[in-house]
């Protein structure tokens, strides 16, 4: 990951913080990949992805959650719910530019 990746990441978790969520994990990785964020809100565990563009030549933030990537944070988020199978889950994404971050939450489920 590059620099201005990594600080987005960070203002993401900050923005997580902020809200009140608690941060759990950083960058956990497995077989299928990574999960940029995770965190708990109440009981729910909040899976998050943060996705950069800093020019729209190859489709903004939001088009590089493809389908194949949403099917890869949820193998991923399967695999992490082996730990605390009795929570209960949502998908967020981080929407980042260079002007703002757009928070979706429950982007979207299985």
């Amino acid at each position: 990951m590059n620099g201005a990746g990594a600080r987005a990441e960070a203002l993401c978790a900050d923005l997580l913080r902020a809200a009140g969520l608690r941060l759990v994990e950083r960058n956990w990785r497995c077989r299928h990949g990574e999960i940029d964020l995770i965190a708990e809100e109440g009981d729910t565990l909040v899976f998050a992805e943060v996705r950069m563009r800093s020019a729209r030549s190859f489709g903004g933030a939001a088009e590089s959650v493809t389908l194949a990537k949403q099917a890869r944070l949820l193998a991923a988020a399967r695999l992490y719910l082996t730990r605390r199978p009795e929570a209960a889950c949502r998908f967020d994404v981080f929407l980042v530019d260079p002007v703002r971050i757009e928070w979706v939450r429950n982007a979207f489920t299985e």
